[in-house]
C-alpha cells in the first residue's frame, strides 16, 4: 500500500498524471463490469431490474434522435399518447445527453445509448468527484481515488443506475461544485459566471432533481456562511448574478414548456416515501452483503429506490470521521451536508423498520411547498455519497500523511485503515446487473409490414394498449423507425381536474375493456353501447388500424376485437383490424 500510495501521490507528467490516466481507467472497468451483459447483447440485452424503464428511456432517446433528425422539437414528441402527445421536458428525458447522441441513437439504436449513458454516467461520476477531491480536498491520488470510487458507485447511485440514468449520470454536480470552489479567486469572475451558468443549464437538462437535491443539502450551510460574513466578495456577487442570468436564459423555454406548455402538469404525488432509519444501516438488493443478509427486506419503495443502504461498516465510520475530522473545514462542511440529507430524507415521519414512531421529521415543513411537493423525500439521502466520500478522503489522506511507524494498537496505522475500508466498503460492494434477451419484436413491425395499414403521421392501437406496467409496444415502434404513432403509453402527463401528474394516460373504455380481458382469459358478452364506445375511442385516437400481436391471451383477444370490430386479417405474425374507413 505504501508504494502505490507513493505513486500515486507523484504526478509523472503535466497536469494531468498518469495517476489520474489509471484512476479514471479504473472507474471506466468498474462501470464496464457492472454492465457487462449489456454490452455483450446491445442488440437483445435488457436489465432485469430496470422493470419497463429500458423500454421508457430507450423510446425517449429514439424519439429525441428521430425529432432532430427530422427537424423537430426533441422537447416535445407526438408519437406516444395519441393525439395528445408528450411533454418531454415533463418526463425525465435527458434532452442534454440525448441530443448530442442522435448520431450514436440513429447509427447503432437506443440500446447502446442507453448502455453509453448508463456506464459513461457512473464513470464520469466517480472522474468528477475524484477530480474535486484531487484538486482541491487532499493531495494523494490514492486519496481521492477512494472517495471517488465511493460516489460514483454507492449503492444508492447503483440503486438508479438499474433504470435511472438521469440518477446515474451527475457528473456535472462536481464540476459544479469546483466552479464554486474557484469563484471567489476568479480574476474574470463575469466570465466565470457564465461557465457556472451553461453548466447548470446542462444540468437541469439531464436531471433537474438531483440539483435541487444538492441545492437542499447545501442551502442549510451555504446561508450560515453567507450571514456570518458581513459582505461577500465581489466575485461571487458577479459571477453568481451572470451564472443566474446565464442559465436563466438557457433554461427559460424548456421550463415553461415543462411547467406551462402543452402536456403539463402541476405537481406529482407519490405520498410518503422517506427513508426508514433502518434503512441506511441495511445492504441493497445489488450489493454483496445482500448474499448473505437477504437484501433491503421492505425497507425500500422498490428495487430502484434504494435510496440509503450504507450499511453498518460504511455508517459507523462516517461517524467516526465526522467526529475526528471536525477541526478541518472540508470535512465539516461534508459532514453538514451529508448530516442535513440524512435528516430530510427521512421524510414528514420518522420511521424505524418502516415502523411509524409518531415523530415528525423536518421534511413535514418543507413537503407542500412548490418543486418539493413533487420530490420523493427518501432521494434526498443520494447528496450524502458525495459527503461520505469526502470524509474517506480526507481521513486517507492523513493515514497516508502520518509517520510509517505509527500504530492503531498492536497494528500499524495503514494496515488498520485498509481493513476498516475493506469492512466498510466490500460489502456494499455493488453486484452485475442482471441481464436476460428480451423478447423479440413481432415481424409485423420489425419486418415493415405496418406501413401497409398505416396512412402518414397515421396511429396504430396494439393490443393490449401500452402503459407503464406494459411498455413493450415502445420498442416495437422504435424497430419500426417511429413510423406511426401509439395511444396511452408510459410517460407522466396531466390527469384529472386539477390536472396533476401520473404515470400513463387516463384509460378509456375500450382499453379497459381488453385490459381485462389479457388479465382474466375470459370474453365478455359485446353490446352495441360497447362497440359504440370502442368507435369513440378510436376516432379520439384517430387510429388506423388495431393489431394484435402472438400472447398468453391471443385467442380471447383476438374473439373479443372480432366481437366489437369484426373479423380481422392476418399480416404476418399479427391480425390486423384496419378501421380507416370508420375512424
Amino acid at each position: 500500500m505504501t508504494a502505490l500510495a507513493h505513486a500515486l501521490t507523484r504526478p509523472k507528467w503535466g497536469r494531468v498524471s498518469m495517476a489520474d490516466v489509471l484512476v479514471v481507467e479504473g472507474y471506466v472497468l468498474a462501470a464496464v463490469i457492472l454492465y457487462a451483459g449489456l454490452w455483450r447483447h446491445l442488440g437483445s440485452g435488457y436489465l432485469v431490474a430496470s422493470m419497463q424503464d429500458q423500454n421508457l428511456f430507450e423510446w425517449l432517446f429514439a424519439a429525441q434522435a428521430h425529432a432532430v433528425a427530422n427537424g423537430r422539437n426533441p422537447l416535445f414528441s407526438d408519437l406516444q399518447n395519441a393525439p395528445l402527445g408528450v411533454n418531454l421536458m415533463a418526463n425525465t428525458a435527458l434532452p442534454a445527453l440525448a441530443v448530442p447522441l442522435t448520431p450514436v441513437t440513429l447509427a447503432f439504436g437506443p440500446t447502446t445509448t442507453w448502455t453509453l449513458v448508463l456506464t459513461g454516467g457512473l464513470a464520469g461520476t466517480a472522474t468528477g468527484w475524484y477530480w474535486l477531491f484531487s484538486r482541491h480536498v487532499v493531495r494523494s491520488r490514492l486519496a481521492a481515488a477512494v472517495g471517488g470510487l465511493l460516489c460514483g458507485f454507492a449503492p444508492p447511485v447503483i440503486s438508479h443506475a438499474k433504470a435511472h440514468p438521469n440518477f446515474a449520470a451527475t457528473f456535472l454536480i462536481p464540476v459544479i461544485a469546483i466552479c464554486l470552489i474557484r469563484l471567489p479567486g476568479a480574476r474574470r469572475p463575469a466570465l466565470h459566471g457564465v461557465g457556472l451558468g451553461v453548466l447548470g443549464a446542462l444540468q437541469v437538462l439531464i436531471g433537474e432533481e438531483i440539483l435541487l437535491i444538492a441545492v437542499l443539502a447545501c442551502a442549510p450551510y451555504a446561508i450560515w456562511f453567507a450571514v456570518t460574513r458581513r459582505r461577500l466578495p465581489r466575485q461571487v456577487v458577479v459571477g453568481g448574478v451572470t451564472a443566474a442570468l446565464v442559465s436563466g436564459a438557457l433554461v427559460a423555454y424548456p421550463l415553461w414548456l415543462q411547467f406551462a406548455g402543452p402536456q403539463s402538469y402541476r405537481s406529482i404525488e407519490h405520498g410518503p416515501t422517506g427513508n426508514s432509519l433502518a434503512a441506511f444501516v441495511a445492504y441493497s438488493s445489488q450489493s454483496t452483503g445482500a448474499l448473505l443478509t437477504g437484501g433491503p427486506g421492505g425497507l425500500a419503495l422498490n428495487g430502484t429506490e434504494e435510496n440509503a443502504f450504507f450499511g453498518w461498516g460504511l455508517v459507523a465510520l462516517v461517524v467516526v470521521l465526522a467526529i475526528r475530522l471536525r477541526a478541518e473545514p472540508p470535512a465539516r462542511i461534508a459532514a453538514a451536508v451529508g448530516g442535513v440529507a440524512a435528516v430530510l430524507s427521512l421524510g414528514p415521519q420518522i420511521t424505524l423498520d418502516g415502523r411509524p414512531t409518531g415523530w415528525p421529521g423536518p421534511w413535514a415543513l418543507l413537503a407542500d411547498l412548490p418543486l418539493l411537493e413533487s420530490v420523493l423525500e427518501s432521494r434526498i439521502a443520494l447528496a450524502c455519497v458525495p459527503a461520505a466520500g469526502c470524509l474517506l478522503a480526507i481521513a486517507t489522506q492523513r493515514v497516508l500523511d502520518a509517520p510509517r511507524d505509527r500504530r492503531f494498537g498492536p497494528v500499524p496505522l495503514r494496515v488498520a485503515w485498509a481493513g476498516a475500508l475493506a469492512a466498510a466498503l466490500l460489502p456494499i460492494a455493488p453486484l452485475p446487473f442482471e441481464t436476460v434477451t428480451r423478447a423479440p419484436t413481432p415481424d409485423f413491425y420489425a419486418g415493415g409490414e405496418w406501413a401497409k395499414w398505416v396512412d402518414p403521421g397515421g396511429t396504430i392501437v396494439p393490443v393490449p394498449l401500452p402503459e407503464p406496467l406494459h411498455a413493450e409496444a415502445l420498442r416495437w415502434q422504435v424497430d419500426a423507425g417511429m413510423g406511426f404513432a401509439l395511444p396511452q403509453g408510459y410517460f407522466v402527463g396531466p390527469a384529472g381536474v386539477e390536472q396533476l401528474g401520473a404515470y400513463g394516460a387516463p384509460k378509456r373504455p375500450s382499453s379497459m375493456l381488453l385490459d381485462g380481458v389479457a388479465a382474466t382469459g375470459q370474453v365478455p358478452a359485446i353490446s352495441d353501447a360497447e362497440r359504440a364506445r370502442t368507435l369513440d375511442d378510436l376516432r379520439f385516437w384517430g387510429a388506423d388500424a388495431v393489431v394484435l400481436t402472438g400472447g398468453p391471451r391471443e385467442p380471447e383477444l383476438r374473439a373479443t376485437l372480432s366481437a366489437l370490430l369484426g373479423p380481422g386479417r392476418p399480416a404476418a405474425d399479427a391480425w390486423v383490424w384496419d378501421v380507416r374507413s370508420i375512424t
